[in-house]
């Protein structure tokens, strides 16, 4: 009993402690804002036909549908087509932003909104990557993906390194993004736009006023009691969110591999080959027809595909056998995004895996990306060197502090 107890003991102090898996969170949040960043991108001359006026789900339809299920999309606050434009520009600036790590808990909040509004616009422009990222958006606002790889990890880093000089650090810039992004949440809410279903809207308000407590304790409370109490409930957050995002694709892979196996096709060991001989998923179809050629490879595809997804949840509990599952279907997404051309529908599930990652392979991945950096930088500072200054003898000196690993 005193055993069960001191375990108990240990896994609360653990889960309270500190946030949990933060290259983990840092590589979620870098996926997914990538993933929709080039999505937005590839489809900027195609954005008015696949979310805006001139799309096939016309607005009409869109308001029937959203008076129906109550679903959240910004798009529909105000007609017209810069409104339109403004919605787009911000989703593709916020994906940018949440991706150098600046500002990570409103720039979330931003990237979630941007996600919702033009997904719930066109619900049916979407796949099963549209889905994952529709929810991923949602739990990342609870997470501290910021914590390294971020703009916010090194002004922190910063910040305690003036304390520790004695000096007083102020930041103005939080308090001023947090007035504005009020004053707008409170506009659209007095104007009647975030009628229909309750959740968005109170995660919104939920968020904004979390701020100003953690704000207000940290500015105005003499004691560290509240701040330590508000930054446990922080963790439990963080780490319940982390939890959720787990579950949520251990979930998927087993339910995908599940209906796989009461399917025919994917008894029958044939499933894998028709797809490759659809039009609309053979990019490359002589790389198709070079991968269906071998009816024994086909079968073990098919039957690999199967056995993965289905034994994927249960090796959670053995370290070595998840990681080569892991790597197993992250070579397996990449594969699906060339030859059967869905890159985002794998980039999506690519970044979802990356929450089973060991933290030691990704602070040496960290570790190489930041001695790579440094090489460039030396060499562009040979070069920078090498060119007379144009204003004086000396060269400037310059200082670079890259993304904290």
């Amino acid at each position: 009993m005193n055993r069960l107890a001191l375990s108990l003991s240990r896994g609360i102090a653990r889960v309270t402690d500190c946030a949990l898996g933060p290259y983990q969170s840092a590589v979620i949040r870098i996926g997914f804002s990538a993933t929709w960043l080039l999505f937005l991108l590839r489809e900027f001359p195609h954005r008015h036909e696949l979310y805006g006026p001139d799309g096939p789900w016309s607005r009409d339809l869109a308001e029937q549908l959203i008076a129906d299920n109550g679903a959240f999309t910004a798009l529909m606050w105000w007609d017209g087509g810069l409104w339109f434009e403004a919605v787009y520009a911000l989703s593709v600036l916020t994906c940018i932003v949440l991706l150098l790590g600046w500002r990570t808990r409103t720039m979330s909040v931003l990237f979630m909104v941007g996600v919702l509004s033009l997904q719930n616009r066109s619900v049916f422009m979407g796949d099963g990557g549209d889905n994952v990222l529709h929810l991923m958006s949602i739990y990342l606002v609870l997470t501290r993906c910021g914590q390294v790889w971020s703009l916010d990890a090194r002004r922190a880093a910063r910040a305690r390194e003036a304390r520790a000089r004695g000096e007083r650090v102020v930041d103005r810039t939080g308090p001023a993004l947090w007035g504005v992004f009020g004053l707008l949440l409170l506009t659209v809410t007095l104007a009647g736009r975030l009628d229909g279903d309750w959740f968005v809207p109170a995660l919104l308000w939920t968020v904004w006023l979390a701020q100003a407590v953690w704000w207000g304790v940290g500015r105005l409370a003499r004691g560290g009691e509240l701040r330590i109490l508000l930054d446990v409930i922080g963790n439990i957050v963080h780490n319940g969110a982390l939890l959720v995002i787990m579950a949520e694709a251990c979930l998927i892979y087993a339910t995908a591999g599940w209906y796989k196996i009461q399917g025919s096709r994917w008894q029958d060991g044939t499933a894998v080959y028709y797809p490759l001989h659809l039009d609309y998923f053979s990019p490359w179809p002589a790389l198709a027809d070079l991968l269906s050629a071998s009816g024994t490879f086909v079968l073990l595809i098919t039957y690999g595909t199967v056995a993965v997804q289905v034994a994927f949840p249960f090796t959670l509990f053995n370290r070595r056998v998840k990681n080569v599952l892991l790597a197993v279907m992250m070579i397996e997404h990449a594969v699906i995004a060339v030859v059967l051309g869905l890159p985002f529908f794998s980039l999506a599930m690519i970044a979802a895996d990356a929450v089973f990652l060991p933290t030691p392979f990704l602070r040496r991945l960290g570790g190489r990306a930041a001695r790579a950096r440094d090489r460039l930088v030396r060499r562009g500072g040979d070069r920078r060197a090498v060119v007379p200054a144009p204003r004086g003898p000396k060269d400037d000196e310059h200082t670079h502090v890259g993304f904290s690993a």
